[in-house]
């Protein structure tokens, strides 16, 4: 599929895209179109940038006719005030030559003047799991018309807690829905969750754009344990000529405390820590401080790194090894930049080596620990 006209959009849609000025569909537009639109549950795997939005709207505004009726029929979950705003934003620009309403809400502002708005009726409601589930208990979000639910970043808002929100939301809502995720990572509360509530959905995973794999020269260590790991990285990270700019992957916020506390004697005013119980004033100095230079290595969970957009990273370390092949790849898309030269170090442990064969791919045979 070379054009959006290959998808035989309406012509209002086709004129909003051209304005956007946008040429060919991404991968994960071109991937998740025809499965939207045909009713059944999807789950995309997908990093920010490469088109998420455009991809369920696209299939999702193609299909929505035009109605007065005051509850809406689409509602859109997502982790952030800030991406509220602008998931809103962008319906609307694609949404400019057709008859739609559009409504935002979130929590740190007036409940009651978000009720007033909910009230005047929308097609499509966008909002945080906490505040969308206010209104819904309120009586002022009608929820019975929903018949698509898309939930954005969905690893985003299980790290930050929402998981009872969302749970709350989907015994709210009418059985019989589409159901559309997104996320970057994969975890297994979000595995859990669509268990729990998604029918058969079909899976879409785009690769990380920009990660060419012999850019990345890709090491891999059996270790017995943390301890090991710990005597291991810092054998290796105590060489400053080399490991000039490291970022190490660790699974859980949990792991990240500690790893930091048993690094800090060692590598003190070098080292920063980024996790969702962090405040974001604390996160936004670390990454600050790396990406400038002033701290050399970054601790980090898969979910916080995701928007970090870092170069010159001469190192990946994944501390731990991810359940998920394609949070394997989001890691180590982090180095290699730029048709720069990458380098990314796997630890794993004798529990850890299931993951690593469906990770890697390693031959058993060969010896990667050159």
């Amino acid at each position: 599929m070379e054009s959006f006209s290959d998808f035989k959009l309406v012509k209002q849609l086709n004129y909003a895209i051209n304005d956007l000025g946008f040429d060919k569909p991404t991968p994960i537009q071109k991937e998740a179109f025809s499965v939207v639109l045909s009713g059944k549950d999807i789950v995309g795997v997908a990093q920010t940038g490469t088109g998420k939005t455009l991809a369920y709207m696209l299939p999702i505004l193609q299909d929505l006719k035009f109605s007065k009726q005051v509850a809406p029929r689409i509602a859109i979950m997502v982790p952030t005030r800030e991406l509220v705003l602008q998931v809103v934003e962008n319906i609307e620009s694609f949404a400019k030559y057709i008859s739609l309403r559009v409504l935002g809400v979130y929590g740190g502002t007036n409940i009651n003047t978000q009720m007033q708005s909910v009230a005047q009726g929308t097609d499509i409601i966008v909002g945080t799991p906490g505040r969308f589930y206010d209104l819904s208990l309120s009586g002022a979000l009608k929820l019975k018309a929903i018949k698509k639910l898309v939930i954005d970043e969905v690893d985003v808002m299980m790290d930050l807690g929402f998981l009872p929100q969302l749970t709350n939301i989907f015994e709210l809502l009418p059985e019989k829905r589409q159901n559309i995720m997104f996320s970057a990572t994969m975890t297994e509360e979000v595995d859990a969750l669509i268990d729990d509530f998604f029918i058969v959905p079909t899976k879409i995973a785009i690769a990380v754009s920009g990660t060419p794999l012999e850019n990345i020269a890709q090491q891999c260590y059996p270790v017995p344990n943390f301890y090991t790991k710990v005597n291991l990285l810092t054998h290796l990270i105590k060489n400053k000529t080399d490991f000039r700019k490291v970022l190490i992957f660790v699974s859980s916020k949990k792991i990240a405390d500690r790893l930091f506390d048993a690094l800090e004697g060692r590598f003190g005013s070098e080292l920063g820590v980024i996790h969702s119980n962090k405040s974001q004033n604390y996160r936004i100095r670390s990454v600050e401080q790396f990406d400038s230079g002033v701290n050399r290595i970054l601790l980090s969970t898969d979910v916080m790194a995701r928007g970090l957009d870092l170069e010159k990273i001469t190192h990946v370390i994944n501390f731990d090894t991810p359940t998920y092949p394609e949070n394997y790849m989001h890691r180590i898309g982090r180095t290699g930049r730029a048709e720069e030269e990458g380098n990314t170090i796997l630890f794993y442990t004798e529990k850890e080596t299931e993951n690593k064969r469906s990770d890697r791919g390693f031959d058993e045979n060969e010896n990667p620990y050159k």
